[in-house]
Parts: structure tokens; C-alpha cells; sequence
């Protein structure tokens, strides 16, 4: 495969929500209506104008078959580290289970390095079993107790 990664464009906004939505939980909570929902140009418009937030693009012959949202972190801790958090994971489901998942990962890390990250860190929802073990095979360890608060 040949594998590119690159930055988002709005162009490719339509893609990049069926690829949220293609599985159980993003059917119940993604819009892919045409015109595309305002919050999703307003959300990217807003990552895409923030430098510490990077919509990712996995590609392969000018097909998006990929995603990942990639955000910088400064943090006081771990003696004033910046660290990464990788979020919003997708591979269209025609492409898994080829490595590609890992490739994505791997890049994400060393790009991470390249940005002076001490630390990749990640959630995932507990319903998403495959992906958590997917994470834990990559040497992801699950440290600390997650908490959300819708509001």
C-alpha cells in the first residue's frame, strides 16, 4: 500500500464523517445529511485555525481511508511536557485488519517525537472491545480511570 498522511482539508469533510459514523456508535451520533451540519464546519474551521490541533488524513491513491485528530497538550506535569492526545481513530472498515491501523499509530508516535511529546496518550469509548485490545497490542496502557460530563 502506498500510504500518504497529510492535513485535512474541508473538501474532504464529507468523507471524513462517514467515516465517523460508519460503526454502532457513530450511527447513533453523526449527521451524514447533505449539506453538511454547520458543527462539523464550525469544528473544523476551529481545529484547523488552532495550532496545537491537527486533523490527519490517512490516504492511499488519493482516496481518504483514514482519520485521526492529533492534539498538543502543554502540560505543568512531568516536569512542564508536552504531551499528545490522539482522538477520533478511524480506518475505513475496507482496510482493516491489512496493518494499516498500526502504520497509522506508528506515524502518530514518531510524529509526536518530532514535536517533542514525552507522552501519546488516547481514550476509547469501553463498548469499542477491539479497539482497546487493538491499543493495548501497541503497548498503550490503561493507567487511569476516564471521565466525561456532557453539559
Amino acid at each position: 500500500m502506498n500510504i500518504i498522511f497529510r492535513q485535512a482539508i474541508k473538501e474532504d469533510l464529507t468523507e471524513l464523517i462517514k467515516l465517523l459514523a460508519d460503526d454502532a456508535l457513530g450511527k447513533s451520533r453523526e449527521d451524514t445529511s447533505i449539506p453538511i451540519n454547520k458543527g462539523y464546519l464550525n469544528a473544523f474551521e476551529k481545529i484547523n485555525n488552532d495550532p496545537n490541533n491537527e486533523l490527519i488524513i490517512v490516504e492511499e491513491n488519493q482516496k481518504v481511508i483514514g482519520m485521526l485528530q492529533l492534539t498538543f497538550i502543554p502540560y505543568l506535569t512531568h516536569i512542564g511536557s508536552t504531551r499528545c492526545l490522539i482522538e477520533g481513530v478511524r480506518i475505513d472498515k475496507r482496510y482493516r485488519g491489512k496493518g494499516l491501523g498500526t502504520q497509522t499509530f506508528k506515524w502518530a508516535i514518531q510524529y509526536a517525537k518530532k514535536k517533542d511529546c514525552s507522552i501519546v496518550q488516547l481514550t476509547s469509548n469501553k463498548q469499542r472491545k477491539n479497539a482497546i485490545k487493538f491499543y493495548e497490542n501497541l503497548g498503550f496502557v490503561a493507567t487511569h480511570e476516564g471521565f466525561k460530563l456532557n453539559i
